[in-house]
Formats: structure tokens, C-alpha cells, sequence
């Protein structure tokens, strides 16, 4: 079964597949051809869009439905570096543990504890939150380009694992410069 090509009259269309990878046929690696997954994407969508189903058996339109959310769901996990590679993760059997593990190296607590103090010197600075969120911005792309190194080319995941936690933090911390900075424009 390739990508774009689904056959409804299987009992379950999604047990074909191994993985979100093997359902958009792409390589099971944290650096991905995004091409490549949106055209896989939109090939498979036009095939199981519940619209497109909308004459046929109930089972039918049940599975369109199911392999629809279910290619929405591979997409949005692939699409977007933390997610995938919280999910390549998973993949090699792998527990985030994000309720329950927050450590982080001590560096990086130290570089947390910085860029807080420079948030809250810089209350009223438009231009000093920009610069703090280009450094934290750039800080994430640098763990995002590591991440990669770790899952594609050293197969260190844990050491993945705990930059991809990292970056749930950096993350967050952007989301809130954004709403200062948003607050005092």
C-alpha cells in the first residue's frame, strides 16, 4: 500500500501501517523531506476525505473518517521537529516522561535562570525582549540541529530526549516574550 493509495475494504485501513513514517512512506529519521511528507499528506487526503466516501457503506465511510483523523494526526506529529522527534522516541520504546522527569543539565538551568532575569529586566523593552527572544530562538534552532545529530547519526536518544524536553521549555518561554512583547505594542 503506498501513500495516496488506500483501500477502504480492508477491516482496518490503519493496521497496514507501521508507523506515521511507513504511512507517509518516508525514511524513520528526525531529518525529513517536508515536501515530500505534504505531498504524501494532500496525496492521502484526497483519497480518504469522508467527502469523497459520502456514498458508501456505513464501514466505508467509518474507515474514510478513521484514516482521515489518523493522517491529520501523522501529519501533525511529523510536520513540526519536537513532536517528531518525541515520537521517533517512542518509537524505540522510549518514555518522555514529561509529567514526571524535568531534569536538565546544569548549564542549561543556569542559561534558564539568565534569560528569566533578562525577561524581567527588560519589562518595558520592546527591543531588549526581541533580542532575548532572537537569543532564545536561536538557542532552539541550535538544540533542534543536535537533536538531529543524536537520533539520525549517533542514535543517542536519550541524550535526544533530553534536548527535546529542553526545547519544550524554550518553547513556552517563547510563547511568553511574545505575549510581553505583544502586551506593549
Amino acid at each position: 500500500m503506498s501513500a495516496g493509495v488506500v483501500n477502504l475494504s480492508e477491516s482496518n485501513p490503519r493496521n497496514a501501517f507501521k508507523d506515521y513514517f511507513d504511512f507517509f512512506q518516508l525514511p524513520r529519521q528526525f531529518k525529513i523531506d517536508r515536501t515530500s511528507l505534504d505531498q504524501a499528506y494532500v496525496k492521502i487526503q484526497q483519497e480518504v476525505h469522508p467527502d469523497r466516501h459520502a456514498q458508501g457503506s456505513d464501514a466505508q465511510k467509518r474507515q474514510s473518517l478513521q484514516l482521515a483523523t489518523f493522517a491529520n494526526t501523522a501529519y501533525q506529529t511529523l510536520k513540526q521537529p519536537i513532536p517528531r522527534g518525541f515520537y521517533l522516541c517512542e518509537l524505540a520504546g522510549l518514555d518522555a516522561e514529561l509529567e514526571t522527569n524535568t531534569a536538565m543539565p546544569r548549564a542549561f538551568l543556569m542559561q534558564q535562570m539568565e534569560w528569566r532575569e533578562a525577561m524581567d529586566e527588560a519589562r518595558q523593552d520592546v527591543d531588549a525582549l526581541l533580542q532575548l527572544q532572537d537569543e532564545v530562538t536561536q538557542s532552539l534552532k541550535d538544540f533542534t540541529r543536535q537533536i538531529a545529530v543524536q537520533i539520525d547519526e549517533q542514535h543517542n536518544l536519550e541524550k535526544a530526549l533530553e534536548h527535546l524536553r529542553a526545547c519544550l521549555f524554550l518553547e513556552r518561554f517563547l510563547e511568553e516574550i511574545d505575549h510581553r512583547i505583544s502586551a506593549l505594542i
